[in-house]
C-alpha cells in the first residue's frame, strides 16, 4: 500500500525524514519496501524564473511574433522572442531560461539558445500547459503585479516534492490500511522513542444537517451481512474537478481523480481507512436503499460493463425495484455519480468479513473496499468517515446536507476484553523483563485502555478496530513491536542438547550444496508462488485439471489452486524478466508440487488421495555467450541443460551409469527426456518446452526445462555409496564404431545396449558426430559412437578388445538394427 509522507504529516508532526520512517515503520511491524520521490508537477519547474516584460515589439519578419526584452533578476535582461497573442510590455511573466528542460506527456525538451526568423532568442515565455500547472494554452501566464522577478517559479508556486512509501499490509493489520492508521502506528514509535509527537483526527464537529426535509431512507434486511449501515443525503452539489490539493494528494498515492465527489470517497478511504460509494440520489428509485440478497441467478451489470450471476450469498445494495451495488465489492453501471448529478446520497457502511470475501472470489474482484471489508473493519469508524466525507463535499461541492442521518446499527461492537500476566510478558521478552510503566505507556499509545490493575497483571480493553489483538500473546505481540525487538536482553547463558542428523538436514545441506554449484554456473534461485491459475492446466493430460488441489476460498481467479508442477511460475518469472529485457537466464528453484487422485481416496482419511512432492526446477533461454569478443554469440540449447542436470547428479553422488535418459513424449515439451533409474524408477523430466504453452504465457524465446524430483533423488542417493580410488597404472583403450540406425532410435539406447553387453570392463560411451541427410538411405542417420575400455589391474590385448567389440556390435545389430558404415 502506498503511504505518502506528506499527506502522514496532516495527523502527525515529526522531524524524521522520509527513509527514517521507512525504518521507524518496518521496525514496528509495517515493513516499508521502497521510498520514491513524487513530484507533484513533472520536473518540479526546475530552471523557471518569475520575469518581468521590459519591452515588446513587433517581429519584423512576422506576422504574430514578438520580440521581448524580460529582466529575470539576474544580470542583463534577456531577449526571448515569443508568439502568444497577449504578450505585452510591463506583464509579470513564467520564463524558462536556456538549460531548462520541459516535460510533454513522458517526452522532454531542453529550452536553448536559438535563431527565430532570423532574431536570436535566449529562453521562452511559458503558457499553463507547457509548465504543468493547468491546460490552458490560450496565451503566456500573466502574473499579478506584485510577484517578483527572478523568484524561482516553484517557490512561487509553492511545489513541493512528496515521497511515497510502500508499506506491505500483513493481513492481520487492516487497521494500518489508511493513512491515519499508519501514522497512529508511528505515534506510538515516537513516543517510545522519546519523540513524543500529538496525534491529530480531522474534526468533524462541523458537520450538521441544513434541512430536515425527508430523503433517502435505509432499511437493512440482512443484518448478519451488514452489522452496520450508514448514510446521508446531500442535494446541491456541483460535480466537477477536483482542487488541486485533492488531485496531487490522490495521484501521489497512484490514484487517478475522477471528480470531486469520488475524489473525496477514496481520499477518506485512504485517510480513515473506510471505504464509502456515492450514488446518484435521483436515480435510487422508490427514493429507498435497501440492504439485501437478490434471488441466485439474477443478472446485474457492474461498472466495469460486465453482465454478472448473483447467487442468493452476494449482498446487494438495491432501491425498491432493483440492485445498485455489490455491497463492499463493486458498483453498479448505472448508479454512480456522474457529471450530471446534483444530488448525492453517501454510503458508509459495514460488512461481515466472510460474505465479502466469498463474493470477491467468486466473482474475481479484487477492489480497494473489498480488500479492507474482508479482513475486518471497525463499525465504529463508518459514522465518523461518512461526516468527514460529507463536510468536504460541501467544501469543495458545495450541497445541503439534507434529512437524518441514516445510521442503522442495531448491535454495537464491544471492545475485546483480555487479561494479561506481568510473568508472561516477561517469559516471552526475553525473561529480563519490561518495566510496567513502559508497558502501560505502550498500551495507552496504542488506544489499549487499562481498566484495572494488580500486582499480577492487567485487565485491558483493546478497541474494536484491533480485529487481531484478542489474546494475552497478541497483547505481548504489540509491546514488543513498539518496545523494539532490539532492545529485548538476550541472556549470556546458552542452553543446549546433543542432536543428530535427520534425512531432512542431509537433504537442505544437499540443498545449499547444489544451490552453490548452480549458482556458480550462472544461475539465479527464484522463488515462486505454490498457489497457481488451474486454466494453466486446463488442456494439458500430463498434469490434468482433475488432479489440481483446488482452494475453497481462493485469493484470487489467478491463485486458485496448488501447482502440479514448477514449470509456469518460471515462465512467469522469463515473462516478466523479458519485459525488462533481460533475455539470458538461468533460473533454479526448490520447492513442492501437490496433485490429487480421486482414485486413492480412503473413506475417514482426510488427507488420502493428496500427495506432495519436493522437486528442483532448471530453466535456461536467451544466449549462452553474447557480446564477448574472444567468442561469437552463442545460443543455449537443451544440450547444455542436459549438462548442467548431469552434473547436478553427479554432485550428488549418483553414477552416470544409474541413470537412464530416455525419448519421451509430453504435452509440456516439444522434445524430451525422461529421466529413470535402471529399475524404472522415475527420477524427472527435461526438454524443450512447448510453443503453445510459451505463447501461453508470452514468452518469446525458447526454453529449456528440467524437473527433477528431490524426494526421489533423496531415496536413490541412499543406494550409492561415492568411494575413491587411485588412478588406474593401466591405459584406457578407445574404440569407434560408425553406425547406421533407423532416425528414431537415440544414442540413449545405444549407451544402454553398450553398457548391458560389457558391464566391467566399458568405463564410458561417448556420441560425438551425428549425420542425416545426403547419402544415407530414407530414414536412417550415422552415430560415431566413442567406447572406452581399462581394465584396473592389467593392460588389455588386442584380443580381449576385439572380443568385447564384437559383443557390442552383435548386440547392436540383433537390439537396434545397427550397421556398419
Amino acid at each position: 500500500m502506498n503511504i505518502s509522507y506528506n499527506w502522514l504529516k496532516n495527523y502527525l508532526d515529526f522531524d524524521l525524514q522520509p527513509d527514517e520512517v521507512a525504518a521507524a515503520l518496518t521496525s514496528i511491524g509495517l515493513e516499508t519496501g521502497s521510498v520514491e520521490e513524487v513530484q507533484a508537477i513533472k520536473g518540479g519547474l526546475e530552471g523557471l524564473v518569475i520575469g518581468e516584460v521590459l519591452t515588446c515589439v513587433e517581429h519584423p519578419n512576422s506576422d504574430h511574433l514578438h520580440i521581448t526584452t524580460v529582466d529575470t533578476g539576474g544580470g542583463e535582461p534577456l531577449q526571448i522572442v515569443c508568439g502568444a497573442p497577449n504578450v505585452a510590455a510591463g506583464q509579470k511573466v513564467v520564463v524558462a531560461v536556456n538549460g531548462t528542460k520541459l516535460y510533454d506527456g513522458d517526452k522532454s525538451f531542453t529550452i536553448k539558445k536559438s535563431k527565430i526568423r532570423g532574431v536570436e532568442s535566449n529562453g521562452m515565455i511559458c503558457a499553463e500547459d507547457e509548465i504543468g500547472i493547468g491546460t490552458s494554452h490560450d496565451g503566456i501566464i500573466v502574473l499579478p503585479a506584485e510577484a517578483v522577478a527572478g523568484t524561482p517559479a516553484k517557490e512561487y508556486y509553492n511545489i513541493k516534492s512528496d515521497y511515497v512509501l510502500e508499506v506491505d499490509i500483513t493481513p492481520n493489520r487492516v487497521d494500518a490500511t489508511s493513512h491515519f492508521g499508519v501514522a497512529r502506528d508511528l505515534a506510538a514509535y515516537l513516543k517510545q522513542n522519546g519523540k513524543p509527537s500529538v496525534l491529530t483526527r480531522p474534526s468533524v464537529e462541523a458537520f450538521k444537517i441544513d434541512d430536515y426535509a425527508p430523503a433517502i431512507d435505509v432499511t437493512v434486511e440482512n443484518a448478519e451481512a451488514c452489522p452496520r449501515y450508514c448514510g446521508v443525503t446531500i442535494k446541491g452539489v456541483a460535480v466537477g474537478e477536483s482542487p488541486a490539493w485533492l488531485q496531487q494528494a490522490l495521484k501521489a498515492i497512484g490514484l487517478r481523480p475522477i471528480n470531486n465527489i469520488v475524489d473525496i470517497t477514496n481520499y477518506v478511504l485512504h485517510e480513515a481507512g473506510q471505504p464509502l460509494h456515492a450514488f446518484d440520489a435521483d436515480r435510487i428509485k422508490g427514493g429507498k436503499v435497501i440492504v439485501r440478497t437478490l434471488p441466485a441467478g439474477t443478472k446485474f451489470v457492474t461498472l466495469d460493463e460486465v453482465e454478472r450471476t448473483l447467487t442468493d450469498k452476494d449482498l446487494m445494495i438495491c432501491n425498491a425495484e432493483e440492485g445498485m451495488c455489490i455491497g463492499g465489492v463493486f458498483g453498479g453501471l448505472d448508479s454512480g455519480v456522474t457529471e450530471e448529478t446534483v444530488n448525492v446520497f453517501l454510503e458508509s457502511a459495514n460488512f461481515t468479513p466472510a460474505w465479502i470475501r466469498k463474493t470477491a472470489r467468486r466473482f474475481g474482484l479484487n477492489t480497494d473496499a473489498s480488500f479492507r471489508f474482508e479482513r475486518g473493519l471497525d463499525p465504529g469508524n463508518a459514522l465518523y468517515a461518512l461526516k468527514r466525507a460529507a463536510l468536504l463535499i460541501k467544501e469543495i461541492a458545495g450541497g445541503r446536507i439534507t434529512g437524518e442521518v441514516q445510521d442503522i446499527y442495531p448491535l454495537p461492537a464491544e471492545p475485546y476484553a483480555v487479561e494479561v500476566a506481568y510473568r508472561k510478558i516477561n517469559s516471552l521478552t526475553g525473561g529480563q523483563g519490561i518495566p510496567a510503566e513502559t508497558v502501560k505507556s505502550i498500551l495507552e499509545s496504542l488506544d489499549i485502555a487499562v481498566v484495572s490493575e494488580t500486582a499480577e497483571g492487567l485487565t485491558l480493553h483493546v478497541p474494536p478496530y484491533r480485529v487481531d489483538v484478542q489474546r494475552d500473546v497478541d497483547i505481548i505481540e504489540e509491546i514488543l513491536r513498539i518496545y523494539g525487538y532490539n532492545h529485548v536482553e538476550v541472556n549470556e547463558s546458552v542452553r543446549s542438547n546433543l542432536s543428530y542428523q535427520t534425512p531432512v538436514d542431509r537433504s537442505y545441506n544437499l540443498q545449499d550444496i547444489i544451490s552453490e554449484q548452480l549458482c556458480g554456473s550462472g544461475f539465479h534461485e527464484i522463488m515462486t508462488n505454490s498457489l497457481t491459475r488451474s486454466a494453466y492446466y486446463a488442456e494439458l493430460s500430463t498434469y490434468p485439471a482433475a488432479r489440481c488441489v483446488v482452494l475453497k476460498n481462493p485469493i484470487s481467479a489467478d491463485l486458485n489452486c496448488m501447482r502440479q508442477t514448477l514449470l509456469f511460475g518460471g515462465l512467469e518469472s522469463i515473462e516478466h524478466n523479458e519485459k525488462h529485457k533481460q533475455n539470458n537466464i538461468r533460473f533454479f528453484e526448490f520447492g513442492n508440487c501437490y496433485a490429487y487422485a480421486e482414485e486413492d481416496r480412503k473413506e475417514g482419511e482426510n488427507l488420502s488421495g493428496f500427495t506432495e512432492d519436493f522437486r528442483l526446477g532448471l530453466w535456461v533461454s536467451g544466449n549462452r555467450t553474447e557480446n564477448n569478443w574472444a567468442h561469437p554469440d552463442e545460443p543455449s540449447s537443451v544440450y547444455e541443460l542436459k549438462a548442467y542436470v548431469e552434473n547436478v547428479l553427479a554432485r550428488l553422488g549418483i553414477p552416470a551409469g544409474a541413470v537412464v535418459f530416455g525419448q519421451l513424449s509430453n504435452d509440456l515439451y516439444s522434445a524430451a527426456l525422461s529421466l529413470t533409474t535402471r529399475s524404472g524408477r522415475q527420477l524427472g523430466t527435461m526438454g524443450i518446452v512447448g510453443g503453445a504453452l510459451r505463447k501461453t504465457l508470452d514468452v518469446d524465446a525458447e526454453v529449456y526445462f528440467a524437473e527433477l524430483s528431490w524426494t526421489a533423488l533423496m531415496k536413490e542417493i541412499k543406494r550409492h555409496k561415492t568411494t575413491f580410488s587411485d588412478i588406474s597404472k593401466y591405459p584406457a583403450v578407445k574404440r569407434d564404431l560408425s553406425l547406421l540406425l533407423d532416425r528414431q532410435t537415440g544414442f540413449a539406447e545405444i549407451k544402454k545396449v553398450a553398457e548391458e553387453s560389457e558391464r566391467h570392463l566399458l568405463k564410458e560411451v561417448v556420441l560425438f558426430d551425428v549425420y542425416e541427410g545426403k547419402n544415407l538411405p530414407l530414414g536412417k542417420k550415422s552415430y560415431a559412437v566413442s567406447f572406452y575400455l581399462q581394465d584396473e589391474n592389467k593392460t588389455l590385448n588386442d584380443k580381449q578388445i576385439d572380443a568385447i567389440m564384437a559383443k557390442i556390435r552383435t548386440n547392436l545389430e540383433q537390439k537396434l538394427g545397427a550397421q556398419l558404415r
